[in-house]
C-alpha cells in the first residue's frame, strides 16, 4: 500500500526544458484533427471563389496576325557592316519599334475616332451580384426594374456632349420599348424616340440611339469620354507581342465583353496601324516629288536663256562653230557639272531624311569635292582657247548642263510619281480579328481551384494557429511536471457539459451512465484515493480548482456515488458557500439547511446532513450563501465538524470554491487529509495550476494531487507537443445572490 505522502515524494518539480524543434507528426495530428475547420474553410472558400468568378462579365478575345516585310531606306546603298551598326538604333529590333508605334496615341486614337469609341453604355448592374443571374440564365423576378438581369444592349448613333460633361456619366431609363428618358448632369430631363435625335442647351448636347433592347423600367449609365481616356481605356484591353522571337510575325489581341466589337476595334487598329506605315513609307517620295516639282519651273526658264544666248552669240559671230578638241573639253565639263546637279538633288533629299553627320550625307558631300575638283582641272584646261572659242565653250556649256537638269527633274518626277501611287508599306495583314465563341475570362475552373486551395491554406492556418494559442493542459505529463501526481484522468462526457448552465434540477451521471468510460474512470480515482488515504490523518478530501466550470462539483458527486456503490460510507460536503450547487442533484430546495447554517450556529449537525440518492451516502449542502464565507471556515467547528464526521463516515468529500478567486480552499486545506486540485483538458492553464500550488505553499500546506478532468482524446494530436507557457490569470467569482 502506497500512501499519498509517498505517492507525492516521487514527483519532484522539474523545471521546462524549451524544445525548439518542430514535430511534424503533431502538426499532421492537428490538420488531421482539425479537418472540420479545413473543410468548413475549403467549401466556404470555393463558394466564395464561385461567386465571385459568376458575377463578372464576360470576356472575350479577338486574335489577329501581322507580318512585317523587309523595308528599304537610304541604308541600303551603305556597306553591310555599317547597316548592321547603324540599323538597330538603341539596340531596338524592327519588331519592337513596330510594336511601340501600334500601341501608340497615333494608331489607337484613329480607331478610336474611326469606330467612335469615346462613347460609353454601361447597364445598372444590382449591387454585389453583378452579372451573376445573367450568366447563370435566371428569371427575371421582376423585382429590380431598374438592374439589368439578363443581357440587355443600348446602342448610341450619336452623342455630343460639352467638354465639362466628359466623363462623367448621365442616367438613360427605358421608358417604353422605342422611348427613354435622359437624366443630364445637371439634374434636367430630357425624353426621345430610338431612331431620332434629341438635343438640348442649345445644341450643346444631342444623343440618338440607333437600337434599345432592354425592358421597360432599366437603366444605363451613358457619356462620353475624352479621347486621351478613351486611348488609355484601350491600351490596357490591348496587347501586341512577337513570337516567335526575331521572326517579324506580330500576334494582335484585343478583349473586350462584347465578342464583335473585340474583333472590330481589332480590325481597326490593325488598319489605323497599315495605314500610317503607307503614309509614313510614301512621305519620302511626296516631299521629294513637291521639292522637284517647285525646281521644274526654274529649270525649264534656265534651258530657255540658255538657248537664246547661246544663238544670239552665234548670229553675231556668223556662226561659230568649235573644234573636236574644244567639243571634248565641253562634254567632259557638260557630265561633270551634270553630276554636280544630280548631287543637289540627291542632297535635298537626304536633308529631309538624316542630319549632316549622316554617314550617307558625308559620303555625299564627299563625292561632291571630288568632282568640283574635277570640274576646276576641266576649266583650267579651257584657258588656253581663243577668245572666241571660250565664249562659244561657255554658252554652249551653259545650254546643255540646264538641259541635263531638266531633263534629270523631269525623269525623276515622273519615277516619284510611279514610287508614291505604288508604295504598299511594309506591314501586311495575314490573319483580320477573330474572336472565339468561348470567354477567356473569368475562368471559373481556375478562380474555384485558386479560391479552393487558399481556403485549405486558411483552414490549416487556422487550426495551426489556434493549436499554437491554446495553453491548456493537453496532458497529464504537463501537470506532474510540476511535481504533482495525477490521480485520474476523466475522459469528456458530452451529457455532463455545463452542468452549471442549466436550469433546475441535474441528473448523477454515474448513476444514468454506468457503464460509461467516464464512470469507469472515477471509480479508478475511487481506487487511487482509498489506498492514498491509508496513512492521512482524516478520511477527508478537498477538491478545489484554479477556475471555475471545470467540473469540480461533477467530479464530487459522481466520486461520492462510485465510492458509496463499492460499500464505502460517504459525505459530501458543498464547501462552496458562494455558488455552490450540489442540492440541484439531491433535487433539494434552495433554503435546504447546510454548512452555513451549522456553522453559524443556526442547525446542528444531524440537521444539515440530508441522506444521497444511494445507500452509504450523505450530503451537506452549502445552505443559505452568507455574506461571510471564509471567516465562517476559520472557525474552530470545521475542524470539530470534520474530526467528528470522520469517526462516522470512511470517505469525507469536500466541494471548495476555485482556490485563485477565493481563499476557503487554502482555510480548508488546513483541516483535511489531502487536497486535489481539479484540471479541465485543454482549458486549465499549467500557469492556474501552478499559481494554485503557491496559493497553499503560501499558507503552509500543499496540492496532494491533480486529477485531469473531460479529457478529449481526439484532440490530443490536435494540441500536442511540447509548449511554453505564460501565466495571465484573470478570475472574478461572485455570489448568485
Amino acid at each position: 500500500m502506497t500512501p499519498i505522502s509517498k505517492i507525492t515524494q516521487r514527483y519532484v518539480a522539474q523545471p521546462e526544458v524549451e524544445d525548439d524543434e518542430i514535430d511534424l507528426m503533431a502538426l499532421a495530428g492537428a490538420l488531421l484533427a482539425g479537418w472540420k475547420w479545413i473543410a468548413l474553410a475549403f467549401a466556404l472558400a470555393v463558394l466564395l471563389g464561385a461567386f465571385v468568378a459568376l458575377r463578372k462579365p464576360l470576356i472575350y478575345e479577338a486574335n489577329g496576325l501581322l507580318q512585317l516585310e523587309q523595308s528599304q531606306n537610304a541604308l541600303a546603298a551603305l556597306p553591310e557592316s555599317m547597316q548592321t551598326l547603324l540599323g538597330s538604333e538603341g539596340g531596338k529590333s524592327e519588331a519592337e519599334t513596330q510594336i511601340a508605334i501600334m500601341s501608340s496615341r497615333l494608331v489607337l486614337g484613329e480607331a478610336a475616332n474611326k469606330l467612335d469609341l469615346q462613347n460609353f453604355v454601361i447597364p445598372r448592374r444590382l449591387p454585389l451580384i453583378g452579372m451573376l443571374p445573367a450568366n447563370l440564365n435566371l428569371p427575371d423576378p421582376g423585382l429590380f426594374t431598374q438592374y439589368q438581369w439578363n443581357a440587355e444592349t443600348v446602342q448610341i448613333g450619336k452623342l455630343k456632349v460639352p467638354a465639362q460633361w466628359q466623363g462623367k456619366p448621365m442616367t438613360l431609363t427605358v421608358t417604353s420599348a422605342d422611348s427613354y428618358r435622359v437624366t443630364l448632369p445637371d439634374g434636367t430631363e430630357v425624353t426621345g424616340t430610338v431612331g431620332h435625335e434629341i438635343s438640348a442647351h442649345d445644341g450643346d448636347f444631342a444623343i440618338a440611339l440607333s437600337q434599345m433592347d432592354a425592358s421597360v423600367g432599366r437603366e444605363f449609365y451613358v457619356g462620353r469620354r475624352s479621347l486621351s481616356a478613351t486611348i488609355q481605356g484601350m491600351r490596357g484591353k490591348f496587347s501586341v507581342s512577337e513570337s516567335p522571337r526575331g521572326s517579324n510575325i506580330l500576334h494582335t489581341a484585343y478583349q473586350d465583353t462584347d465578342r464583335q466589337r473585340a474583333e472590330e476595334i481589332l480590325n481597326a487598329i490593325a488598319a489605323s496601324f497599315v495605314d500610317q506605315n503607307i503614309e509614313r513609307n510614301s512621305a519620302s517620295a511626296e516631299n521629294s516629288l513637291e521639292f522637284i516639282q517647285k525646281q521644274l519651273p526654274e529649270a525649264r526658264k534656265n534651258v530657255s536663256e540658255a538657248e537664246q544666248a547661246l544663238n544670239e552669240y552665234r548670229q553675231k559671230q556668223q556662226s561659230v562653230d568649235v573644234n573636236y578638241e574644244t567639243q571634248a573639253l565641253l562634254e567632259r565639263v557638260t557630265k561633270i557639272e551634270g553630276e554636280l546637279s544630280a548631287l543637289d538633288l540627291k542632297e535635298a533629299e537626304l536633308k529631309n531624311q538624316y542630319t549632316v553627320n549622316h554617314p550617307a550625307y558625308q559620303a555625299l558631300l564627299q563625292n561632291r569635292k571630288e568632282l568640283q575638283a574635277q570640274l576646276e582641272q576641266a576649266k583650267k584646261a579651257t584657258q588656253g582657247l581663243p577668245e572666241t572659242q571660250k565664249d562659244i565653250f561657255n554658252l554652249q556649256r551653259n545650254l546643255e548642263v540646264a538641259q541635263q537638269v531638266y531633263t534629270q527633274l523631269l525623269n525623276r518626277s515622273q519615277e516619284l510619281q510611279v514610287v508614291r501611287a505604288s508604295t504598299v508599306g511594309s506591314v501586311r495583314v495575314i490573319d483580320k480579328a477573330y474572336a472565339s465563341t468561348i470567354p477567356v475570362a473569368p475562368r471559373e475552373s481556375r478562380i474555384v481551384a485558386l479560391a479552393g486551395i487558399l481556403g485549405l491554406i486558411i483552414g490549416a492556418a487556422f487550426v495551426l494557429i489556434r493549436r499554437a494559442l491554446h495553453h491548456g493542459i493537453k496532458g497529464a505529463e504537463e501537470i506532474e511536471a510540476l511535481g504533482l501526481p495525477v490521480f485520474a484522468t476523466v475522459p469528456f462526457a458530452k451529457e455532463a457539459a455545463d452542468l452549471r448552465q442549466r436550469k433546475g434540477d441535474l441528473p448523477i451521471f454515474a448513476l444514468e451512465h454506468p457503464d460509461a468510460v467516464t464512470t469507469e474512470a472515477l471509480r479508478s480515482l475511487r481506487t487511487s484515493l482509498h489506498f492514498g488515504l491509508l496513512d492521512a490523518r482524516t478520511n477527508s478530501i478537498q477538491l478545489t480548482s484554479a477556475a471555475p466550470n471545470v467540473g469540480k462539483s461533477f467530479t464530487a458527486i459522481n466520486l461520492a456515488v462510485v465510492a458509496a456503490q463499492a460499500g464505502q460510507k460517504v459525505c459530501v460536503i458543498d464547501a462552496d458557500m458562494r455558488k455552490g450547487y450540489l442540492r440541484r442533484f439531491l433535487h433539494l430546495p434552495k433554503d435546504t439547511p447546510g454548512l452555513s447554517d451549522y456553522l453559524g450556529h443556526e442547525r446542528s449537525l444531524k440537521e444539515v446532513i440530508a441522506s444521497g440518492p444511494i445507500k452509504g451516502m450523505s450530503v451537506i449542502t452549502s445552505g443559505r450563501y452568507p455574506p461571510n464565507p471564509s471567516e465562517l471556515l476559520m472557525r474552530a467547528e470545521f475542524g470539530a465538524m470534520l474530526r467528528q464526521l470522520d469517526s462516522e463516515f470512511d470517505l469525507i468529500i469536500v466541494d471548495a470554491p476555485p482556490a485563485l478567486a477565493v481563499t476557503d480552499p487554502v482555510v480548508i486545506g488546513r483541516s483535511v487529509g489531502a487536497s486535489i486540485v481539479i484540471a479541465r483538458h485543454l482549458e486549465t492553464m499549467q500557469g492556474a495550476v501552478r499559481a494554485v500550488q503557491a496559493s497553499f505553499e503560501a499558507a503552509g500546506t500543499s496540492i496532494t494531487g491533480a486529477v485531469l478532468n473531460g479529457f478529449k482524446a481526439e484532440a490530443t494530436a490536435r494540441y500536442g507537443g511540447h509548449y511554453q507557457y505564460y501565466y495571465n490569470y484573470r478570475y472574478s467569482y461572485k455570489s448568485d445572490e
